[in-house]
This record gives C-alpha cells, structure tokens and sequence, in this order.
C-alpha cells in the first residue's frame, strides 16, 4: 500500500520548513489561497474539485494528496471523484490516466481509518 497518508505529512512538514524561510512569500500564498476558497457562486467542495482536476492534469502529487483529503473533509463522495478524474482523463489523456489511478487510490487510503 503506498503511504498517502504519510506523503502528505511529509510535505506539509516540508512546507513549514519552506514557510519558515520565507514568510513573507508563505502570507501572500495563504492569503491567495483563502480569497479563491471563499466561498460564493461555487463552494468549497465544487472549488476543491476544481483544484483536484488541475493538480491530476498538472501531475502534481503532493497537490493530488492535499486536495483528496479536503475533498474527503468538505463531504465528497467517492464517486464525485471519480467523475471529476473521468474529465481529467478526457482532458489529459495518458498521463492525466495515471494520476486518476493515484488520486483514487489515495481516496481510499484516506477512507481508511489510520491504524
């Protein structure tokens, strides 16, 4: 079984390192991140989604894992998930498959209570 759980504390404790260095770059970031997850004509679960169909056609994993996981918190269901991985696939053909594949398994990890 791969770790999600655990890359996605690694990168969190990654990231503090680098927010320590650069606060100043960490605020601006935080304060971005707040303002587009305020919620308004979509909430947080459809901008998660959003984030979700980005990361897997970006090939980012830790961005996968994060946003798993506050999909998970904002009360999706897994089938949701998988319809937005369908488009990601139809968007992103091959590599964006791969990702799918990753992103639902990390879905199910975390559905998993740790352990």
């Amino acid at each position: 079984m791969t770790p999600y759980r655990q890359k996605t504390a690694d990168i969190r404790t990654e990231l503090r390192a680098l927010h320590n260095l650069n606060p100043e770059t960490a605020k601006g970031f935080q304060a971005l991140s707040a303002g587009a997850m305020t919620d308004g004509v979509l909430d947080k679960k459809q901008r998660e989604f959003v984030a979700l169909g980005i990361a897997v056609t970006q090939r980012c994993e830790p961005c996968v894992n994060l946003h798993v996981e506050a999909l998970m918190k904002a009360g999706a269901r897994r089938e949701e998930v998988a319809s937005v991985l369908a488009m990601c696939v139809q968007m992103g053909g091959g590599p964006a498959l791969m990702y799918a594949a990753h992103a639902l398994a990390a879905w199910d990890e975390f559905a998993t209570p740790a352990g």
